[in-house]
């Protein structure tokens, strides 16, 4: 049985386009972000691809984990996740190879096989409606290419051979957690949209681990949506942003990220509020510190996750920071009993 010790905090980042803002706004601050929470001693920076969504600038990852990395120094910056079925595997291995090389020791890959989009979206991302079905043999290709070039190799990843950039699996269901069990892989499962599945996924994942030349035994890291203030009182009137953010997407409305709201009453009907709070932020921790503390707290209890990354989202620049801020504060008062971090992650 493992000493309980605080988990890893991490922060998770859509670029998020608020309402009156614009793409060249939420860039600059994904980076004023990231070296806010590096200063706070989060361990990475993550962030989404997605398409075609008009409050998310992050469509170009790569791009933009090259943009965040140059203003920070410390903290690992990665994807989570690049939605490997959008792209060729030796493209991704030539990016993220550069990107190593670039900034060594830094850099994170995570990986997804959900288009990041919506069907009509993706079919012009991808060209081919049986994109994913090959997700695994993909994902052992592109750790090929990231791999020592071995002798005779005709087709290599330059910058990539040899850089072995470190390979998340990233899940919203059972799928991701049992091939990163498979192949021994750190896994990360996205309960900040999809939580219906969190605890049965991290349950399959460590029942199937098996250990490989990059973990040991099991690395879990759940992703959650957090949104922590001075009080309850502010935090439940800042929560109404992402409530309108995801009743929004259930109405096929992709809008750029609203202002809180006084009240929700009137703008949801009983069974779309049903919708938002239990089918995608059934997680959601939300309150002041001490009601965020024992969020958390239950969710280290429940799962045992050796990571928690973050997503907030806030309308308001300075009640993101804040939040962030406030997360950081608690986190050496909880306890998860997880494994102990490895080196490489």
């Amino acid at each position: 049985m493992k000493a309980p010790r605080p988990p890893r905090l991490s922060m998770l980042d859509l670029a998020p386009i608020v309402a009156g803002g614009d793409a060249a706004q939420a860039l600059r601050h994904s980076a004023e972000l990231a070296r806010h929470v590096e200063h706070l001693g989060y361990t990475r920076f993550w962030v989404a691809e997605h398409h075609n969504m008009a409050g998310i600038a992050s469509s170009a990852t790569a791009v933009l984990i090259g943009h965040v990395a140059a203003q920070t120094r410390t903290i690992r910056v990665g994807s989570g996740g690049i939605m490997l079925p959008n792209h060729a595997p030796l493209v991704v291995a030539e990016q993220f190879g550069t990107l190593a090389t670039l900034f060594p020791g830094r850099i994170d890959l995570g990986l997804g096989r959900a288009p990041g989009t919506d069907p009509l979206t993706a079919r012009a991302l991808r060209r081919d409606r049986f994109a994913g079905e090959d997700f695994p043999q993909q994902v052992a290709e592109l750790r090929g290419y990231l791999a020592p070039a071995a002798a005779g190799q005709q087709v290599q990843a330059i910058p990539g051979a040899g850089t072995e950039v470190p390979v998340w699996l990233l899940g919203s269901s059972l799928f991701g957690a049992q091939l990163a069990a498979q192949l021994g892989l750190p896994f990360a499962f996205a309960a900040h949209f999809a939580p219906a599945q969190l605890e049965e996924a991290l349950r399959l994942y460590r029942h199937q681990f098996q250990p490989s030349a990059v973990l040991s035994e099991p690395y879990a890291m759940a992703c959650i949506p957090v949104l922590a203030a001075s009080s309850d009182e502010k935090a439940r009137r800042l929560a109404t942003t992402p409530y309108q953010k995801f009743l929004n997407l259930i109405r096929g409305d992709r809008r750029p990220l609203p202002p809180p709201v006084d009240s929700m009453d009137g703008l949801w009907s009983p069974r779309e509020e049903f919708a938002v709070r239990r089918d995608w932020l059934g997680e959601f921790v939300c309150g002041g510190p001490e009601t965020v503390q024992a969020g958390l707290q239950s969710l280290l209890d429940r799962t045992g996750v050796d990571e928690i990354m973050l997503s907030v989202d806030c309308h308001h620049f300075p009640d993101r920071l804040r939040a962030c801020e406030i997360v950081a504060d608690i986190l050496p008062t909880l306890r998860t009993a997880g494994a102990i971090p490895a080196a490489a992650l």
